[in-house]
């Protein structure tokens, strides 16, 4: 009788070049996030217009979808046969 779990490989989900994807994403993610940090005041009483810069508002939360986008992306993509 042969052993059946010999004769079977292991294939995963997802390629090196998917994680490489996922990697990227991820990275975009992060940096969308990174970006829209700080604007804060140290004085409670004064307003400061930084908090409603272009990066803040409009740049990095582009980037953080675009990160997102491309994350299903690298998830759906398929392996080259």
């Amino acid at each position: 009788m042969e052993n059946k779990t010999e004769n079977r490989k292991v294939e995963f989900a997802f390629e090196k070049s998917n994680f490489i994807l996922m990697g990227i994403g991820l990275a975009a993610i992060l940096l969308g996030f990174i970006l829209m940090s700080g604007g804060g005041s140290d004085d409670p009483a004064v307003f400061n217009e930084e908090m409603f810069s272009f990066r803040r508002v409009t740049l990095a939360p582009i980037l953080v979808f675009g990160g997102f986008v491309f994350q299903i992306y690298a998830i759906m993509k398929k392996p080259k046969q």
